[in-house]
């Protein structure tokens, strides 16, 4: 007997699949009917966006991106906020919890320049710790525009373990919009329908438990 929640997903699966090569055909197109002056016009377009992105990197590793460091007082977590437009702050103390998540924002450092990765110890910052209602360590303050906009706080989103990978990490912030997605990894991508279904079966099973 089919399965109709799979027979679901696999038609859901296939209209995005549809739509994405309707999108790539259209594009293509476009493209072929473009003339030169049509090209260099956006040729032009390229490389002031490359001119750009360029210009931004080069502020965003005059101010520190591209590398996990420590803050090492409260006046310098205030400069460092108002410096980047999107700052990610772990809070910790020297146990193996945060070194766990040293590891990993070392990583996200050096993959989203975009970001400004930092790092403070909590005990030596006890008014931004009461400001920011930090208690549980590791705690990770995901800040835009100078605002604390979301919180990482411990391992519990993130499997509740400490083996979580750095990818699971990556995905969490990203829903913070603290960094920037180009698009999701293949692994995220099999994760994220791993989760869908896992969410549909759930959901199935709630509803007959309850009839």
């Amino acid at each position: 007997m089919a399965n109709p929640i799979q027979e679901i997903l696999e038609k859901q699966v296939l209209t995005v699949a549809k739509a994405m090569e309707d999108k790539i055909d259209d594009e293509i197109a476009s493209l072929e009917k473009l003339d030169e002056d049509d090209l260099e016009v956006l040729r032009e377009r390229r490389l002031k966006q490359m001119k750009k992105m360029a210009e931004k990197k080069k502020r965003w590793i005059s101010l520190g991106h591209g590398e996990y460091s420590e803050i090492h007082s409260e006046k310098d977590f205030f400069s460092v906020v108002k410096a980047s437009e999107r700052v990610v702050c772990h809070f910790y103390r020297e146990n193996w919890p945060c070194k766990v998540m040293d590891k990993h924002m070392s990583v996200l450092a050096k993959q989203h320049i975009e970001t400004r990765f930092v790092k403070i110890q909590a005990e030596k910052s006890p008014f931004l710790a009461e400001r920011l209602k930090i208690v549980v360590l590791p705690t990770l303050a995901l800040i835009k525009n100078t605002k604390v906009d979301d919180y990482v706080v411990g391992f519990n989103e993130l499997g509740g373990k400490d083996d979580f990978s750095t990818e699971d990490l990556e995905e969490r912030i990203a829903r913070a919009q603290v960094i920037h997605y180009e698009g999701e990894s293949s692994s995220l991508k099999a994760k994220s329908t791993t989760q869908v279904r896992r969410n549909v079966r759930q959901s199935a099973r709630s509803d007959s438990d309850s009839e």
